[in-house]
């Protein structure tokens, strides 16, 4: 082989996956924290997703876009899933 081959590609650019902006620090904290937390009071990954992700009339929209959008928003969602966690009925929230 040849010193060509072993090159490392300095021109190589960085891929983005999505066009959207990231998530401010704060943000993807509380993004990291609540997704945890969901997880914890409704069993598995697969629950959580599904919560995080489905409107709730009583919250008020998706749980996760109001965990992420604010620290009052993640307070409302922390306590609804509480509230799961010591009552798993769902028709409760």
């Amino acid at each position: 082989m040849s010193d060509e081959e072993h090159k490392p590609q300095a021109n190589r650019k960085k891929i983005r996956w999505s066009d959207k902006p990231k998530l401010a620090p704060d943000a993807a904290s509380r993004q990291g924290r609540v997704t945890r937390l969901a997880i914890d009071a409704l069993g598995d990954l697969k629950a959580a997703v599904n919560f995080l992700n489905t409107d709730c009339g009583k919250l008020g929209g998706r749980p996760l876009d109001l965990a992420v959008g604010s620290a009052e928003g993640f307070g409302r969602v922390e306590q609804a899933l509480a509230n799961i966690r010591l009552d798993p009925d769902p028709n409760t929230l």
